[in-house]
């Protein structure tokens, strides 16, 4: 569902066009800067203040998303014309409510709920839709877990079946890793269900996303995006990632149909692994991915803007990629109360570099505070480029609340 051409009105006033993002992170922030240049108002809401949307919306709420009555209340206070969920931690059963009550969740309330589910997404890939995935079990308690560790057997991928990020994952390679494994999954849900899928670690050729965008009776499949992941969280994605004509039309036939069987528009990241010229099914974000970050540098419309166009019933023209590019995160590498940032200059030396700071209020050990991204005449010097630029940006504490370094 969209507003399908629907006039735009003037941020401020009574006939404003107003997005609630739900989740105000760095993509959301993305999102909004797009949504800015439309001139669509914008609401960022999250469970703590200055988080980095907030920062640039017309009007922001903090609130526990999870938390219906909360998340009604700021709704109806607003009165949106879409509703944009970035993360999973919400109350899906209010969205669709509220869906019901006739407010426009993107893509759909209903595949916002399934989608944060890994144990839905994947039966729904697996039974329902038919496409290829690694080998799977889910368990909901701890001896169930370690019966089906047994069943895939070593090494074997253990995560909450509700979480984002990569928070609660890890690899289980022997026995002395079980324990912990299953401490680290139930820590890192976003759910208290206890809910683990165990799956095959699958001996990769490579993984990729597919940045898919459904538009009124259209999709649209952007070039591959690969990536490369520390402990289940994207650090750096490159576009385009090299693949075997066979293997890029399994992966692009797997995006429609998981996508159409879903439904709505906007923006789906779908994720896969080739292994041995094998396409598996892996998961699904129904919302702009981390790792097409690198867009920003290659594509004539980046991920935000053709999601936002999508969401707006705006037309949307063949996808170009205008060069290959790559993009590289700066991580903190410890926890940080006021964070402060050196090295933006040394970064932005190399004019086919650009920055993104996502002036997140504090960091823990692994969060993500800004990206790199590059473009240049092959992946592999926009590779270069973009981890360069990202390892001369240094996150440190600063301790008088100006920003020192040495």
């Amino acid at each position: 569902m969209s507003l399908h051409h629907g006039p735009l009105g003037t941020p401020g006033g009574a006939n404003a066009t107003t997005l609630l993002l739900l989740g105000s992170g760095e993509l959301g922030k993305e999102l909004l800067a797009a949504a800015h240049r439309l001139g669509v108002e914008t609401v960022a809401v999250d469970r703590y203040d200055g988080a980095p949307a907030m920062q640039i919306a017309h009007r922001s709420h903090t609130v526990d998303m999870t938390d219906a009555d909360a998340l009604r209340a700021v709704v109806d206070s607003e009165e949106p014309a879409l509703i944009v969920p970035e993360i999973e931690a919400v109350a899906t059963d209010e969205l669709q409510r509220l869906a019901a009550d006739g407010y426009d969740v993107v893509p759909t309330a209903e595949a916002t709920r399934l989608t944060m589910d890994r144990e839905w997404i994947r039966e729904f890939a697996a039974e329902e839709v038919g496409v290829p995935t690694s080998d799977y079990r889910f368990a909901d308690d701890e001896t169930a877990y370690r019966a089906a560790v047994d069943e895939i057997g070593f090494p074997a991928v253990v995560k909450p079946t509700m979480s984002s990020s990569g928070k609660g994952q890890s690899v289980v390679r022997e026995e002395a890793d079980i324990d912990d494994a299953w401490t680290v999954a139930t820590e890192g849900s976003r759910s208290d269900t206890g809910r683990v899928i165990v799956e095959e670690l699958v001996d990769l050729d490579y993984e990729v996303t597919l940045l898919t965008v459904r538009h009124g009776d259209e999709t649209t499949i952007c070039p591959p995006v690969g990536h490369r992941q520390v402990d289940g969280d994207y650090r750096e994605s490159w576009q385009p990632h090299p693949m075997g004509d066979e293997a890029i039309e399994a992966a692009r036939e797997m995006a429609r149909a998981v996508t159409d069987g879903l439904g709505g528009d906007g923006i789906f990241g779908v994720e896969f692994f080739v292994a041995d010229g094998e396409v598996l099914f892996s998961e699904l974000s129904p919302r702009p991915h981390d790792t097409g970050l690198v867009t920003l540098a290659t594509q004539s419309l980046d991920q935000f803007e053709l999601h936002l166009r999508a969401i707006l019933g705006l037309p949307i023209p063949e996808v170009e990629l205008e060069r290959p590019g790559a993009s590289s995160a700066v991580v903190a590498s410890e926890p940080i109360e006021l964070p402060a940032v050196d090295g933006v200059g040394d970064a932005l030396a190399d004019p086919a570099v650009d920055v993104r700071l996502f002036g997140k209020p504090d960091a823990y050990a692994g969060r993500r505070m800004a990206v790199a991204v590059a473009g240049a005449e092959s992946v592999a010097t926009a590779r270069e480029r973009a981890g360069g630029a990202a390892g001369a940006i240094d996150v440190f504490e600063a301790t008088d609340g100006t920003d020192e370094s040495d």
